[in-house]
């Protein structure tokens, strides 16, 4: 009998990556490529099911078992171009999607074995296809339509409708409010996880296709949707996420240290020539004590990043227990290994200051687990009496965001009570000709969310500037 053992049940070769006494020193991706050869007898762990779980479990439908398929047998190429073929971004989504909780996590193998890790062989097939091909290989071009069509918003789901459009013959001019295309992909998520020039690869990717960025012009303000249309452009779609923090109502929060979650990882990730004039100061937080509030993924992102600043003591704080966390597994147990404390069922009820004005405590309540809310998590019910207080130098904000629309009070964009576009199945707004996806509809939601939304949005575009032409 023989004495090896089937692909399946070999231990998953998981991605290296660097010690955390030498990560949390520097703002550099955290983990490391595959190798080829690691990537290859990974994807051989795929049972090749007959309706694969995974590819249902995936926003984007990725063909995630023809490109394992591929990979187990070192055709590369080919395995990266079928990738392609359903994702505008994958290799990002190899590095940031939190496969755990999509396709990894509904992963037949995984019921009795390890999962396939689907995420880093996305990414090392990408990486290798670009390396062997020179860069980003270029789609075929349909013929010029002659229409012209401007998105607002150079984030995940603005960049993957101004692709598909640009495929399709438009001429597509992306609309920005920063100084640089990329959305959260620049302006939030941190380099540990994704270094910029990966992004910036994707950008100039996309100027090489004929897709126009105009920065720093806030549509809404500096220009109307209604000035758009005037100035020839046939449809416009509106990808302008959600970015607004929530402020919860608690006593104190107003205190000097108190920081929302976005700007303070924007000026302590993000370098110099990405941001417009200001004082963009990185924090020093050698020594202090940080306390961030929040279980999801931004909470995750401002902890690690204060243990790069130098926090002595950084710890989260998140009113629900480990399981129950909208956070990715993966980043809590990154977050652990780089030395973050986490209180479990813990909650905030008041900031206390010193008499400078600067908070010093954080007043926390015990918290127990009830019946399961609407979307199926038990909800936190406070202990009474159970208050306890934690040092704070700094606290910072992750409670989540609402929607960042393009207007506030245009009645002719319908909003639900969330803030969010109303749409139908094309991804058109109740005003004709204007389209929308990604977080600005569905609320904070996750990058193949975004780029699922901005596909078939400009498939819905094309629908509709065809039929209007007949």
């Amino acid at each position: 009998m023989s004495g090896r053992v089937a692909p399946a049940k070999r231990p998953r070769i998981e991605p290296r990556k660097r010690p955390p006494e030498e990560r949390i020193r520097d703002f550099l991706e955290v983990s490391l490529e595959l190798t080829a050869e690691e990537a290859q007898s990974e994807a051989a762990r795929c049972i090749k099911c007959k309706n694969p779980a995974c590819e249902q479990a995936c926003p984007l439908n990725n063909r995630i078992r023809d490109w394992l398929v591929l990979t187990a047998e070192g055709r590369f190429l080919e395995a990266a171009e079928c990738s392609r073929q359903t994702s505008n971004m994958p290799e990002i989504c190899g590095r940031i999607c939190p496969q755990d909780r999509l396709c990894e996590g509904a992963c037949v193998l995984g019921i009795k074995y390890e999962p396939v890790a689907i995420g880093a062989i996305e990414w090392f097939i990408n990486e290798y296809a670009f390396r062997q091909l020179g860069g980003i290989p270029h789609p075929e071009i349909a013929p010029a339509t002659g229409e012209r069509v401007a998105v607002v918003g150079a984030g995940p789901a603005g960049l993957a409708c101004a692709e598909e459009l640009v495929k399709r013959g438009y001429r597509v001019t992306v609309f920005e409010a920063w100084p640089f295309p990329g959305g959260l992909l620049i302006y939030g998520i941190p380099n540990f996880k994704l270094e910029k020039w990966v992004v910036e690869r994707r950008i100039a990717y996309l100027r090489a296709l004929g897709v126009e960025f105009v920065c720093g012009i806030r549509i809404g303000e500096h220009v109307t949707l209604d000035d758009l249309f005037a100035q020839g452009y046939s449809a416009i779609f509106l990808g302008t996420g959600a970015t607004i923090p929530k402020r919860p109502k608690i006593e104190g929060i107003e205190l000097k240290g108190i920081h929302d979650a976005l700007p303070f990882l924007i000026r302590n990730n993000v370098e110099q020539r990405f941001l417009p004039p200001g004082d963009w100061r990185r924090d020093d937080l050698t020594g202090k004590t940080v306390v961030v509030l929040g279980g999801g993924d931004t909470a995750m992102d401002s902890l690690r990043t204060a243990r790069r600043l130098g926090a002595a003591r950084v710890i989260c704080a998140y009113r629900r227990d480990e399981e129950n966390m909208p956070g990715s597994r993966r980043e809590v147990k990154a977050a652990k290994e780089e030395g973050v404390e986490f209180l479990w069922l813990t909650n905030p009820v008041r900031f206390i200051g010193d008499e400078n004005g600067w908070v010093r405590k954080v007043e926390c309540i015990r918290m127990e687990l009830g019946e399961p809310d609407e979307e199926g998590r038990r909800k936190p019910i406070p202990i009474p009496g159970s208050n306890f207080e934690l040092e704070a130098d700094m606290v910072i904000i992750a409670f989540g965001f609402d929607p960042s629309p393009v207007s506030l009070e245009d009645p002719r964009l319908k909003r639900t009570p969330w803030g969010t576009y109303e749409v139908d199945e094309n991804k058109m707004t109740s005003w004709p000709g204007v389209f929308a996806g990604g977080d600005v509809v569905r609320g904070a939601d996750l990058l193949a969310t975004a780029l699922r939304d901005g596909r078939d949005a400009a498939a819905g575009i094309d629908r509709y500037l065809r039929a209007r032409s007949r």
